[in-house]
């Protein structure tokens, strides 16, 4: 079974023609042309609002639909985000919270990450993501007790932490990998802290392990996602 619709021509609610035929298979496309920029449309309690993108304006960074507000590309969830690490070994005080010292700038396209605090200043309010990893080497068998990460907000809070405790067997090294999320603020800043706890005294915070090259053992970073 089929079926045939036959029209003349297409219109809008208004009567404007959009498509139209000469009956003898030729159409004339009515409908405006775009203007610049991507348009993206929605339905808000039965009436469509139209927002389009890409005028070169800061306003253009953000679109509706419905409700809601939706980051474009090109706005700060593109460019808010650091990584960083250590080339080089660390020794800690032992069994004592101490700042991580990652110097090593990998990325960090809105100069937010300060190598000589070790800090990341948020440079604006939502919710980002975090990850931490390294290992600290005691230097002998049988010797570090346990291994504590965590990322620290404004030097007073330790908002993520994670730990490893051997020392009921304690080995030459340990370490970890520490992931989560944070809701912050502008101007707030985060650094990444550790505690180890070794029988010889010396914990280190090690550049790179067995076959890596220096800064492969450890990074640490985030990135903006709400």
């Amino acid at each position: 079974m089929s079926s045939t619709i036959q029209v003349d021509n297409i219109k809008d609610i208004g009567g404007n023609t959009m498509i139209s035929s000469n009956g003898s298979g030729t159409f004339t496309n009515s409908l405006p042309a775009p203007t610049s920029g991507i348009a993206a449309s929605a339905i808000d309690s039965g009436t469509i609002a139209t927002a389009r993108l890409g005028s070169g304006t800061a306003s253009s960074s953000t679109f509706l639909r419905g409700d809601q507000t939706y980051a474009a590309a090109g706005s700060d969830f593109g460019s808010t985000y650091f990584c960083a690490n250590r080339t080089s070994d660390e020794t800690f005080t032992n069994a004592t919270y101490g700042k991580l010292g990652m110097n090593n700038e990998i990325a960090d396209p809105g100069s937010n990450y300060d190598t000589l605090n070790y800090r990341y200043t948020i440079p604006t309010t939502g919710k980002y993501f975090f990850y931490l990893m390294g290992n600290f080497d005691s230097g002998s068998n049988s010797e570090m007790n346990s291994v504590l990460f965590s990322i620290r907000k404004n030097n007073s809070s330790h908002e993520l932490e994670s730990n490893i405790n051997l020392a009921s067997n304690p080995g030459r090294n340990a370490g970890m990998t520490l992931n989560g999320v944070l809701s912050l603020t502008a101007g707030d800043y985060v650094e990444a802290w550790a505690n180890a706890n070794d029988a010889s005294g010396n914990p280190t915070f090690k550049a790179n392990s067995v076959f890596g090259a220096a800064g492969s053992a450890n990074q640490w970073g985030g990135w903006r996602i709400a």
